[in-house]
């Protein structure tokens, strides 16, 4: 154990126990676990901390629609998560619930210290109600207008549109989001926190804070913008009980992140040790001189909670403050936006692990794929491609090369001494991964172990054992030996990442205990000749192409039905009969004109002339084919808005738009819809893109997309056009 260093606490976000586990999740939680078991390589104290959120409107809303108590929901999802983390590999010292007595206990002693410090204060405020429901409304129970930007919100944050927080009283033309009814303001007394007060203090030490750079500087700019009070109360009855004020719980983000103390209390208490060392460390006055390290690691959508509200209610209770703030990029799955109300979602359980995929397999992808901040995108075809050419191709085909080799002609290690060079690289790649993790880079992290596998295997390769084994048994066993130890080194160095297969691994170099338990030190530690081997097996075997296809149709039928649910996707019986039902009319009319669709970016063109075709053509109105939700989603439409619009001098119908859709640069799309509007007021238009056309010339002008309109068959055409102000480049799904 390192003595010299501070003691350190290590928590994750809390998960809201009122659903299952997601890959989203997994975004934070396998990197945290990966930093705690690497800090413990460097013989760090560390104690890893998590729980779950229970408290709060999403919990009470999910527990009504199920017909149970919240009590009985948080219990089925508690038990869920901690079943998952433990299948995952990520295992925190002390996981427990916001319901837990503790945190009761610590909740009321903080908040009442908050009041006893003057910097809680009581006023009447308007809170929504619903007639209809008989109930206060607080949070997820109210729907309405954000007031700063517009766009549908939920009571407590516009999560569609700014992202602000919304405090009660705030939205406009609220409604009742259950009943789905108007709601009505009423007045009534609630408490708040004098966040503004704090104004000084978190500029100072948001200057100090370390972490990522997308937390504190997203943190810095909301301190900049200036601090509201924030109401910490709610009308409920689940939740911890607001002191001194009846029928009033204290807001889910205030006993939410005290969860923090209470489940290292639970830790202390079950381990005989102190939870004060970390949560009353003494200090100088700054995070630098304090004497603990306390470290979040959360979903890029809280940072606010994290790195201001929070810091401001341990420093006007008097505890210690965090020192790093980590944050995650967002989730992408299939380049589509990650939702589960749309069906572009990956539950860890049922997808991943009950289809028998490895756990490790998972962190190593979102360890590896991108940098931690930045978004990461899912895809079962490029989990495939990661696993094969890298954690198959070449850190399995190394260890099962070298192990097998070392049976086979061996038995048992080899003679030989540790070369100068490998003993040189094996210390720079362990001192270039502590680096990377420092910066909390883990991308960087796995590229640089992975790097030394690939050299290992161009060190076996190079030095070709089964043609020395032939002429110089002596000099191969010192190849071999040194393969050996640079599997044992990564071993090591990749137990963070992949521990229950290096521990495999571990064994099979005929070592013994844990791996996750020996230092970093460890690596260096040449091995002893004449040891026993362990028995050597394949560790990483290939996603084949069969598994994944099942994955992306089980994929591809929860979005189907996701949206069949939502009413984008007709029902198949009823689209089928409206079908028979339309070739009939149409073969009664007898060669009517077929309505034209303007989705098109332009007229018909000749393919090789590059000249417009201006005739109109009439057919007899059929009812094109069925397709398939797979055609349909073949096309990727986004959200674009329009830059500038020129006539195309060659074409009478024809403009050259350039749209933004959320690239580094706008497209060039050629439309032909001149005759419906003047260019400038095309100008600033929101539209609907397909981003995925394959590039045509119309009149000698490339044109790289298709705006959609829409076509009546009278001569109105009309853009399509979202009803709310999107970003560009947003999916249109």
């Amino acid at each position: 154990m390192n003595q010299d260093a501070k003691p350190m606490i290590v928590t994750c976000g809390l998960p809201y126990a009122n659903g299952m586990a997601h890959l989203g999740h997994m975004r934070t939680y396998v990197p945290a676990d990966i930093y705690v078991r690497s800090q413990r390589k460097q013989g760090r104290e560390v104690v890893f901390i998590c729980g779950s959120d229970t408290h709060g409107t999403p919990v009470v809303v999910n527990a009504e629609k199920e017909g149970i108590t919240p009590k009985e929901l948080v219990t089925i999802y508690h038990k869920h998560f901690s079943e998952i983390f433990a299948r995952m590999g990520v295992h925190f010292d002390a996981y427990g619930t916001t319901d837990d007595e503790e945190n009761h206990v610590r909740t009321t002693d903080i908040v009442q210290k908050l009041i006893d410090g003057g910097y809680v204060y009581s006023k009447n405020i308007d809170i929504a109600y619903c007639p209809s429901c008989d109930r206060f409304l607080p949070d997820r129970y109210v729907e309405g207008t954000c007031p700063h930007c517009g766009v549908i919100a939920r009571g407590d944050e516009c999560d569609q549109g700014c992202k602000k927080p919304l405090f009660p009283g705030e939205l406009i033309d609220p409604r009742c989001a259950v009943c789905k009814n108007p709601a009505e303001y009423r007045s009534q007394e609630h408490y708040f926190f004098k966040l503004s007060e704090f104004d000084g203090f978190l500029k100072d030490y948001l200057d100090t804070l370390r972490g990522t750079d997308n937390a504190v500087n997203y943190a810095k700019g909301w301190v900049t913008q200036g601090l509201e009070d924030w109401c910490i109360t709610r009308n409920m009855d689940w939740g911890v009980k607001f002191p001194g004020a009846d029928g009033l719980v204290v807001y889910v983000w205030v006993d939410a992140p005290i969860g923090y103390i209470a489940f290292t209390e639970e830790w202390a208490k079950a381990n005989n040790d102190s939870w004060e060392k970390f949560w009353k460390a003494e200090s100088k006055g700054t995070i630098d001189t304090q004497d603990s390290e306390i470290v979040h690691f959360i979903g890029g959508d809280i940072v606010y909670h994290h790195c201001i509200f929070w810091p401001a209610m341990l420093k006007g209770s008097g505890y210690s403050l965090p020192t790093d703030v980590v944050a995650s990029g967002m989730v992408k799955i299939e380049d589509k936006k990650f939702s589960k109300s749309r069906g572009y979602v990956v539950w860890v359980g049922e997808d991943y692990l009950d289809q028998g995929f490895h756990p490790d397999l998972l962190r190593y992808y979102l360890s590896s794929y991108t940098s931690h901040t930045k978004e990461l995108n899912f895809g079962w075809d490029m989990l495939q491609e990661k696993i094969n050419s890298e954690l198959v191709a070449v850190l399995g085909n190394l260890f099962y090369r070298s192990l097998l080799f070392a049976s086979k002609n061996f038995g048992e290690i080899p003679n030989g001494t540790v070369e100068p060079e490998i003993l040189k690289k094996i210390k720079q790649t362990t001192a270039d991964a502590i680096d990377a993790l420092k910066e909390y880079e883990f991308k960087k992290y796995s590229d640089t172990v992975m790097e030394l596998a690939s050299f290992a295997n161009s060190y076996f390769q190079s030095h070709e054992p089964w043609a020395l084994i032939k002429t110089d048994k002596e000099k191969c066993g010192e190849v071999v030996y040194n393969c050996l130890q640079l599997v044992k080194a990564l071993a090591v160095l990749f137990e963070p990442v992949t521990p229950g297969k290096m521990q495999e691994a571990w064994i099979q170099l005929g070592l013994s205990g844990n791996v996750a338990d020996v230092l970093y030190d460890e690596a260096l530690v040449p091995l002893v000749p004449g040891a026993k081997l362990g028995t050597p097996e394949i560790l990483f075997t290939k996603l084949e192409d069969d598994k994944i296809s099942e994955m992306d149709e089980i994929a591809k039928r929860r979005v189907h039905l996701a949206m069949k649910e939502a009413g984008l996707v007709p029902d198949e019986e009823k689209l089928i009969e409206e079908s028979k039902k339309g070739k009939k009319e149409n073969k009664s009319e007898k060669g009517g004109k077929a309505p034209k669709c303007a989705c098109a970016a332009g007229e018909k063109m000749d393919a090789e002339n590059k000249t417009e075709n201006v005739e109109n053509v009439e057919n007899e109105t059929e009812i094109l084919p069925e397709i398939t939700i797979d055609d349909f989603f073949k096309a990727q439409i986004k959200v674009g808005k329009i830059i500038s619009a020129e006539i195309i001098e060659k074409s009478t119908k024809l403009y050259k738009i350039m749209v933004d859709v959320g690239e580094p640069e706008p497209r060039q799309i050629v439309s032909g819809i001149r005759a419906y509007y003047e260019a400038n007021e095309l100008v600033d238009k929101t539209v609907c893109v397909i981003v995925n056309l394959k590039p045509a010339k119309l009149c000698g002008v490339q044109s790289q997309g298709m705006i959609l309109a829409a076509d009546d068959g009278s001569g109105k055409v009309s853009l399509l056009m979202p009803d709310q102000e999107l970003e560009p480049g947003s999916d249109v799904c």
